[in-house]
């Protein structure tokens, strides 16, 4: 919901290397039109940048970089703590006093507090922060858990460089990118960048779910892979995915049932709270439809829904989400896409995107996102649903022909030797012969089944599951977020596992990318 930038300097760099926080945060300005923040202590080598997207408390009071109520602390943050309002009441009762209603200020006061690490494990919300102490000169790097919000940071020539996306740190005298050929290949092979690699060579991004802290004096000895290695974690979702299986064991469908509607509305709840228009991406599916409802029944007036509509009717839910908003009482907006208006945003993508991106869905959401922000400033969405609860074709197709697996791999592999050699068009003719259960066919298509060919010859369960997600052969070694079978929670069920590695890897490398960098680019703010 904003853009934010920093430089901190090693003790022998040229502090009139600062200014340059200026022209890096300048090219960030449609992640933040509402105002623009410069924070600088020079003595410390220290530079803050922050462009604002004003969502709660539209006044001078939520401005940024901001210090803490002791001053000891500056903060330059994007996104937003949804449950800001139930912390400050605790705050205040430990003497803190408030100047304004923004999250900004309830974050400075938690870490005042409790301490950074521990006022984290607090938050509910979608952030990345760089936060510096004055008192003991230490740049603090935070992201939330799932990693929704990016922070990319970079070393060169004696400067540590963090900003929300690559082109402020290209931004940057001197900085100098050069390519990494293995993180290409790998994007090459599945379409997107995994959340651990970067384009560039020296630049990582912030794992989700943990913080960093560095001095000037740990950076000339430093590299980008040290950097990372030293990040440390306040969230796991290993350890949530356990205690979720543990706590599966102990309930009936029922209580789970009746959970899961009180999260599910709850999260609805917290992520309409704004001072802006609001509305909802509405394509018609399962995900959309249920925030949409979710929003509609927690609201006195009719909620603003969008959606992006084909003239090609394999493509087109349109008429799925007209439906559903008429049937919920939404004000719905409805947009036909064109191919001149596609290949018109073509030219756009590479400075939007930064990093090399093959989503399809990235053109659509773009532009349902530039529609959605000439009526409303925060849009809620259902990306990240199928990860969670198992809405794609792998989900299906593992569970329905889950007996295939059991057979000796080398059976396995001759026979998904000899039905790869059907292309995905005679797939779809196959298909076409056939009658099958309502809502099943999507799933089943040419392209879809040519992957599980693939997966049915695979080695191992990861390499399965590489073959799902990815196109083509086994050329490259995909990392996708989970590096060790060790890092799967044992209790999990085949279906479960693949969801992890989903929600570890394509989760944030593809989906959150997509949606972050689509609507910031529209200046607009999106809820999932």
């Amino acid at each position: 919901m904003c853009g934010i930038a920093g430089i901190l300097l090693t003790h022998a760099a040229n502090r009139s290397h600062l200014v340059a926080i200026d022209a890096m945060t300048a090219t960030l300005d449609h992640r933040g039109p509402d105002g623009k923040g410069i924070w600088l202590d020079r003595e410390g080598g220290v530079a803050l940048g922050h462009r604002r997207l004003a969502i709660v408390d539209l006044s001078d009071a939520g401005h940024q970089p901001m210090l803490s109520e002791d001053e000891n602390l500056v903060m330059t943050f994007n996104g937003e703590i949804y449950n800001f309002a139930t912390l400050r009441p605790g705050l205040e009762a430990k003497g803190h006093r408030f100047r304004g209603n923004s999250d900004t200020e309830v974050m400075l006061a938690a870490f005042e507090s409790y301490g950074i690490e521990e006022a984290l494990k607090l938050f509910s919300g979608m952030f990345a922060a760089g936060i510096w102490d004055r008192k003991h000169r230490v740049l603090h790097f935070v992201r939330d858990r799932m990693g929704k919000k990016p922070l990319y940071i970079a070393l060169t020539d004696g400067a540590l460089l963090f900003a929300s996306e690559l082109k402020a740190i290209l931004a940057y005298p001197g900085f100098n990118p050069v390519v990494d050929a293995g993180a290409l290949a790998m994007m090459l092979r599945q379409g997107w960048m995994p959340d651990q690699h970067c384009i560039w060579k020296g630049i990582f991004k912030l794992p989700p779910g943990t913080m960093l802290s560095i001095r000037a004096e740990d950076l000339p000895t430093a590299s980008a892979e040290s950097l990372r290695e030293r990040t440390r974690c306040y969230w796991s979702l290993a350890a949530i995915a356990e205690a979720g299986q543990r706590h599966l064991l102990s309930v009936d469908d029922d209580e789970v049932h009746a959970e899961l509607d009180w999260l599910l509305r709850a999260a609805v709840r917290q992520r309409m709270v704004a001072d802006v228009p609001l509305g909802a991406f509405l394509s018609g599916g399962i995900d959309s439809s249920t925030v949409v409802a979710l929003m509609q029944a927690q609201s006195s007036r009719p909620i603003r829904t969008f959606t992006i509509g084909f003239h090609e009717a394999q493509y087109d839910e349109a008429a799925h989400a007209s439906e559903v908003a008429r049937r919920l009482g939404t004000e719905h907006t409805e947009f036909r896409l064109t191919p001149t208006e596609v290949c018109a945003v073509i030219p756009e993508l590479p400075h939007i995107w930064d990093e090399p991106f093959a989503d399809e869905s990235q053109i659509p959401t773009l532009l349902l996102s530039r529609l959605a922000r000439q009526h409303v400033t925060v849009a809620l969405s259902g990306d990240g649903g199928d990860e969670c609860f198992g809405g794609y074709a792998r989900h299906f197709m593992l569970d329905r022909f889950a007996a295939l697996f059991r057979f000796p791999s080398s059976l396995r592999r001759l026979a998904a030797s000899a039905l790869l050699q059907l292309s995905p068009q005679t797939w779809e003719q196959m298909l076409r012969t056939f009658q099958f259960p309502a809502g099943h066919r999507p799933a089943l298509n040419g392209v879809n089944l040519q992957k599980f060919t693939r997966a049915l010859g695979a080695v191992d369960e990861q390499d399965r599951y590489n073959q799902l997600i990815s196109f083509g052969s086994r050329s490259v070694a995909l990392d996708p977020g989970v590096s060790d079978a060790a890092d799967i929670p044992t209790p999990l069920d085949a279906i479960g596992r693949v969801i992890y590695r989903d929600m570890a890897g394509y989760l944030t490398g593809d989906i959150l990318v997509k949606l972050d960098r689509a609507t910031m680019a529209a200046s607009l703010a999106s809820q999932r």
